[in-house]
């Protein structure tokens, strides 16, 4: 089961997606939190794979919250015993820190909060008017580690983020550190081709994009495919169009 926490200052929105996510069969979700303050508590109590986070609340907002429950990662041994919700990237055994993916679920898809959002870790985005499926596609997928990079609204927000923000010199320096075709993989994945594109167009395996792409994100300290993403743009490696 992938285990959601639900951020949102309107009930109604909250039980609204309560709904349309436990309807889904492979979605359980265990809090509810209407503040930033809440939801970064909430977050800690409960370790879920996913946060739906809104950003504009009272006492305290999203993008805080995002970059405190991004930034502060709970040891995996602190949930409870008994608890099935645990995830390949929940290394319970080793004492590796649990890291939720924040989904920004958000009113206006150029909202000042949400490049904020995106500067402090969130790994999506996602429109509060989209269709029920898509949100449900949205928390499977940031629960596996993809990201929304193939999502029209998310491509938006980067291109807009890093046309705003200047390149910084660490993040071209990393360039070097990749190979040719880790750079490769990188720069298609920014376009916004899915593995078994980016595989067509390399004339390789799956498996091999798979391969090149955890090597850079290893090297790039990179936490998932968006932010990876992020890091082309604020890099040079790939340009907004």
């Amino acid at each position: 089961m992938i285990r959601v926490l639900l951020v949102d200052d309107q009930a109604v929105v909250r039980a609204g997606f309560r709904v349309l996510l436990e309807e889904a069969g492979d979605v359980e979700v265990v809090a509810e939190a209407s503040s930033g303050a809440q939801a970064v508590a909430a977050a800690r109590a409960t370790r879920p794979d996913v946060v739906c986070m809104d950003v504009r609340m009272p006492g305290g907002d999203g993008l805080t919250a995002t970059r405190r429950i991004v930034g502060e990662p709970v040891p995996s041994g602190d949930r409870s015993p008994g608890d099935d919700g645990d995830r390949g990237h929940d290394e319970g055994s080793d004492g590796a820190a649990h890291r939720p993916a924040v989904l920004v679920v958000t009113t206006f898809d150029l909202d000042e909060y949400v490049f904020g959002a995106l500067e402090a870790g969130a790994s999506g985005f996602l429109l509060k008017d989209c269709e029920p499926e898509e949100l449900v596609g949205a928390v499977r997928r940031l629960a596996a580690g993809d990201g929304l990079v193939d999502s029209a609204v998310t491509r938006r927000v980067i291109r807009e983020f890093a046309r705003r923000t200047p390149s910084p010199a660490p993040a071209a320096a990393q360039a070097q550190l990749l190979t040719a075709r880790e750079r490769d993989v990188v720069e298609l994945l920014a376009r916004g081709l899915t593995n078994a594109e980016i595989a067509a167009e390399l004339v390789v395996e799956v498996s091999t994009v798979k391969s090149h792409l955890g090597r850079a994100m290893t090297k790039l300290g990179t936490q998932d495919r968006l932010q990876t993403v992020v890091w082309a743009f604020r890099s040079g490696l790939a340009r907004p169009s």
